[in-house]
């Protein structure tokens, strides 16, 4: 696989957007606020939902995913980094998420 710019959860600004590529049960358990919600299969179609001006972070549960959804934006010409360890990095840092129903926020 073909490297991509990659973050550590603890390097990411607050505020940067957020492009989340898991499916909709994972999407559910628990994500970052505010985050946009591409399943990485829907993306090509949902190209033009991914803010184009600025840096966006891709997220998915361990990092494979997002990493493929980096490599593909990145050549069409969006400026996106992979979030190193995915969602179990980003829980694990302490970061905050949010969940679906009432269910304290969790990576499944």
């Amino acid at each position: 696989m073909t490297r991509v710019p990659a973050v550590r959860p603890e390097q990411v600004p607050d505020g940067v957007p957020v492009l989340d590529v898991r499916e909709d049960d994972e999407w559910a358990a628990g994500h970052v606020e505010g985050a946009l919600h591409v399943p990485l299969a829907e993306l090509p179609a949902r190209l033009a939902e991914v803010p184009g001006d600025r840096d966006v972070l891709v997220v998915c549960r361990s990092g494979g995913r997002s990493a493929q959804a980096v490599a593909w934006l990145n050549a069409q010409g969006l400026s996106t980094v992979n979030l190193s360890g995915g969602m179990h990095a980003w829980e694990a840092a302490g970061r905050p998420m949010v969940a679906e129903g009432d269910h304290e926020p969790y990576v499944g």
